[in-house]
């Protein structure tokens, strides 16, 4: 994918950089992402562009923000239907332009979806998130003939940068989520080493011997051996949960 514009590569880059420091989590930098996306488009058309962004991952589809209300039902749309401009972009992983909802045949049913909600050209263009997502940025137009070669160059110059962007984001997120993981294993191993400590003072059994007792009640009791070994600490301590020290 060819790259022009350096100058507002870099202004871009800085202002979605500003929005990573300054949104207080993944959703407020999405909308607000795709609401500079809709601006710097709508600045390029003179008309109002709405926007949204398609993310897959896992082999799952979804809309991840919209700039309007609008934006995410047209996206959905062609979700729900499976093909359309967009869904064809992260599919190929090539700029694919609608430009009259009146005239291609390519999506009749998804066409007949946009001019109903007074919308006449889509332009899909991919986003490079890596191995592990894909993802596309879809600019909604009002009449057609407004994505020209100009405008194209500008929504392709934008989502490089938004794609570096969601990378740094995905990658945040896909940390919290091992950060989380982490402290719920440490939280679950510290209360089954409580239990043990409890049976081992009460019947003077070895460790080993005590998480034996912890397995055979579980399967008994058709709980998981973190559940047993809660309600052994909250009958014996007298307390309703137990702390893990785990700093953040």
């Amino acid at each position: 994918m060819e790259i022009v514009g350096t100058d507002r590569h870099n202004e871009d880059f800085q202002q979605l950089h500003q929005l990573i420091a300054e949104s207080e989590d993944v959703k407020g930098f999405l909308d607000g992402m795709i609401g500079n996306a809709a601006s710097t488009l709508s600045r390029t058309t003179g008309a109002p562009i709405a926007c949204a962004i398609t993310l897959r991952r896992h082999k799952r589809t979804v809309t991840v923000a919209g700039s309007s209300e609008t934006a995410v039902v047209l996206d959905r749309i062609e979700q729900d239907l499976g093909h359309g401009p967009c869904l064809d972009a992260i599919r190929t992983y090539t700029t694919v332009l609608l430009a009259d909802t009146g005239t291609d045949q390519r999506w009749p049913l998804y066409s007949r979806g946009l001019n109903a909600a007074g919308y006449k050209s889509v332009l899909g263009v991919p986003v490079d998130l890596g191995e592990t997502a894909t993802a596309s940025l879809n600019f909604f137009a009002p009449v057609t003939g407004l994505f020209t070669e100009e405008a194209i160059s500008e929504a392709t110059v934008f989502t490089h940068t938004a794609g570096q962007a969601l990378r740094l984001t995905l990658r945040i997120i896909t940390a919290e989520l091992l950060a989380d993981d982490l402290k719920a294993a440490m939280e679950s191993r510290t209360s089954i080493d409580l239990a043990c400590g409890m049976i081992m003072t009460q019947n003077r059994c070895s460790q080993e011997e005590a998480y034996h007792f912890l397995l055979r009640a579980s399967n008994n009791r058709n709980l998981k051996v973190h559940s047993v070994a809660l309600e052994i600490i909250r009958r014996l301590s007298g307390t309703k949960q137990t702390v893990t020290h785990f700093e953040d």
